[in-house]
């Protein structure tokens, strides 16, 4: 073959070395259309909201390939549906093209409660939608901060800060409806256990301020009041008045106090 290129003119090489590039050039061309599928495409169907199993055998009979490129978590979705698809619907692609889905979670993921108490309602509202929780229902208490969350429960029961809860759950808020306008007199707590103490504030509409126990109470719920702020009587033996909402302070001892003086005797 050497013999056959060098023992010609050189002006014969040049030509068969141009009518052999123009010979695979249009080899190439006939070709072009068989290797990229000219002229045979497809559109892409909509599989976002149908189950996986159902797209699949949509996007397989129209001749594409699956992958799933991620799994989320929406709470309005069923389990395993689909969520997004890339290319998107009406897409005109070529055949064996790979539809990349987005399926929702089977089982939603836990998050962390967060604290709610003592924030506004609205700031709280805001806060469940960071953390993907849903705001169940409002009940209202009275207390002096308006509008304040003064408990956040789930369940029927109150949840701690930190407990491992499911995306999505409905979360209810206790909250604050601000001081009542009717003025009654304040419980007489004295010599009360601090559970019966906290019962009797909460019939009364009062709510419980700063617990300020001795040093040897190990046990609130078993210890006794013997001081309250603010008190029963005024230093003139004349009834204190309050309302629905304010707080009252305890201090509690081990053991149950008795009146030093006959109370019968300034009660009125």
């Amino acid at each position: 073959m050497f013999k056959f290129i060098t023992g010609k003119p050189l002006w014969v090489n040049i030509l068969f070395s141009i009518v052999l590039v123009f010979v695979l050039l249009f080899v190439f061309l006939l070709s072009l259309d068989y290797f990229t599928m000219h002229g045979k495409t497809l559109t892409i169907p909509t599989v976002a909201g149908v189950s996986l199993s159902e797209a699949e055998k949509i996007l397989e009979a129209e001749g594409f390939d699956i992958e799933i490129q991620d799994s989320v978590y929406s709470d309005t979705a069923s389990p395993l549906a689909v969520l997004r698809q890339f290319p998107e619907a009406e897409s005109v692609v070529k055949r064996n093209r790979t539809v990349y889905l987005t399926i929702n979670r089977a089982v939603p993921p836990t998050v962390e409660m967060p604290n709610l108490e003592g924030m506004s309602f609205r700031t709280a509202e805001i806060v469940l939608k960071q953390y993907g929780l849903k705001l169940k229902d409002t009940s209202f208490r009275p207390d002096f901060a308006k509008n304040s969350v003064l408990e956040q429960r789930y369940d029927n029961k109150r949840i701690k800060p930190g407990e491992k809860i499911a995306m999505g759950s409905g979360i209810s808020l206790v909250l604050g409806s601000g001081l009542g306008q009717d003025e009654f007199n304040v419980p007489d707590l004295f010599a009360l256990s601090y559970s019966e103490a906290v019962l009797l504030l909460e019939t009364t509409g009062l709510n419980i301020g700063a617990i300020v126990p001795d040093k040897d109470v190990q046990d609130t719920n078993n210890a006794f009041v013997y001081r309250q702020s603010p008190e029963r009587f005024t230093y003139d033996y004349k009834i204190n008045r309050i309302r629905q909402g304010q707080a009252v302070d305890l201090w509690l001892s081990v053991q149950r106090p008795v009146r030093k003086t006959d109370s019968a005797a300034v009660r009125q």
